[in-house]
């Protein structure tokens, strides 16, 4: 029964700084109907985020312990910290008929369509490296060490964003999520 219905995931991925995570957020107040997975990290909340809405913060042994449990449906680390899918919430959502939209670094997205291989997997582009440089660096989040890691594997990251089904190059926000909107709804 699950088979049928995997076409409902959408996993969205790209470099940190790229918008991923804007144009979600974007296109679901744009479509209620569509259903947010909410990942699990194990890094500090940014200013303005919420606990179960961004993201469920969780420490790293309690991570770990989720793994072990197989409640993670797929997880990575990425700059010294742990992210995941929550397994019970997405296969729930997609019994129950409903698109699912999640949010996970390249690897993450590996993980999902090895899962789930009829994932439709979109990959955010930022327009340039510098562009995304200046992203990452306005957030003023991230440490000057933390800026370098995220540089280094967005370039790696970069060079794999074929092995998505679609590529958004997110240089104008309402042309990335009419793009966005498009793909979702004409598969």
């Amino acid at each position: 029964m699950l088979e049928k219905k995997l076409k409902q995931l959408i996993v969205v991925t790209g470099t940190s700084g790229s918008g991923k995570t804007t144009l979600v957020h974007l296109l679901l107040e744009r479509y209620p109907e569509l259903e947010f997975s909410v990942s699990v990290t194990t890094r500090k909340p940014r200013i303005g985020e919420i606990e179960g809405k961004d993201y469920y913060f969780v420490s790293q042994s309690e991570f770990k312990e989720m793994i072990i449990k197989e409640q993670i449906l797929q997880w990575v680390k990425f700059a010294d910290n742990y992210y995941g899918t929550p397994r019970n919430t997405v296969e729930n959502q997609i019994k129950q008929g409903k698109k699912v939209v999640m949010i996970t670094e390249m690897e993450g997205m590996r993980k999902t369509k090895q899962i789930f291989p009829d994932t439709l997997s979109i990959f955010i582009m930022p327009p340039s490296l510098e562009v995304l440089k200046e992203r990452i660096q306005r957030r003023k989040q991230d440490s000057c060490e933390s800026i370098k890691k995220r540089l280094e594997t967005a370039k790696i990251e970069i060079q794999f964003a074929n092995e998505c089904d679609k590529i958004i190059i997110n240089d104008n926000l309402d042309k990335a999520i009419d793009n966005l909107q498009k793909i979702i709804f004409d598969e």
